[in-house]
């Protein structure tokens, strides 16, 4: 087994744990959120798609696949705007999306050599990134992100008086 079928499988099992835990969210859950300006379900969709974009398509391979338009809705380092004060796309559409981006980036992953593994992945303008030096870094950061927003998602459920999953 390849190490990029080995990331793909483990981007499936996390992104399976993160769906699950969407599964019964319906109405006004999406956009619960716990204290101001903290995550709702729909910005964690939306901003696990643009990571997974960013982390995979433009850090690892040259070139993203989402546009910005889209991206422009979840902004990293504020305060994540209510459904009041901002107007998010559908819930469908943001799964839509990120079913969308998780297909091309397991495609990709899957088809990535141990020669393009090593390759250098690098942070925000080129500087290095504190998660990861190569692109195998870079995959695997981008695992390790989506498992730290499904127990964000894990406690929203929680909050919203829904039970507990395994």
């Amino acid at each position: 087994m390849t190490q990029g079928i080995l990331l793909a499988q483990e981007l499936e099992g996390t992104r399976d744990w993160t769906l699950k835990l969407l599964a019964d969210l319906s109405g006004d859950d999406w956009t619960f959120q716990p204290g101001e300006g903290l995550p709702h379900a729909l910005w964690l969709c939306g901003h696990l798609t643009s990571s997974q974009n960013t982390l995979v398509h433009v850090r690892c391979l040259g070139a993203g696949v989402l546009d910005s338009e889209f991206n422009d809705h979840f902004p990293i380092g504020a305060p994540v705007k209510s459904a009041g004060e901002h107007d998010y796309p559908a819930v469908e559409t943001v799964l839509k999306r990120m079913s969308e981006i998780q297909i091309k980036t397991l495609e990709a992953v899957r088809g990535m050599t141990d020669e393009v593994m090593d390759k250098p992945a690098s942070g925000k303008d080129g500087k290095p990134h504190p998660h990861y030096r190569d692109v195998r870094g870079a995959v695997a950061h981008c695992n390790r992100h989506e498992a730290f927003h499904a127990g964000q998602l894990a406690m929203i459920r929680r909050l919203l008086g829904k039970s507990f999953l395994r």
